[in-house]
């Protein structure tokens, strides 16, 4: 995923991160000055849903706009099989059920 806080906030007009921070104490959402640095300079390593919802409200925008992904670094890390063939991996083997009498009975 990348962060993309400052284009969104760029585009509503909000240039400065002490802005974005007045912004968001006006909607409830309050946040020290190193958090706000953490959000508006870098890509963050976990965000709260509640703080995600109240930068959605402020930017006017969905959390799509804010996260963006990024399939190609997701397939960049998926490990190599092998006996791939061109670099196709090979299908997964088939699910099979197992039989038997089942480990748990549903509720009643």
């Amino acid at each position: 995923m990348r962060w993309n806080l400052r284009l969104q906030a760029a585009e509503r007009g909000i240039w400065k991160s002490t802005e974005m921070r007045r912004l968001l104490a006006d909607a409830g959402l309050e946040i020290s000055a190193g958090k706000m640095s953490a959000l508006w300079t870098g890509q963050p390593t976990t965000i709260r849903l509640d703080d995600l919802d109240v930068l959605c409200a402020v930017l006017g925008c969905d959390p799509a706009a804010l996260l963006v992904p990024e399939p190609e670094k997701v397939e960049a890390r998926r490990p190599r099989r092998e006996g791939a063939v061109n670099g196709d991996d090979p299908p997964p083997p088939p699910v099979r059920p197992r039989f038997g009498r089942p480990k748990s009975e549903p509720p009643l």
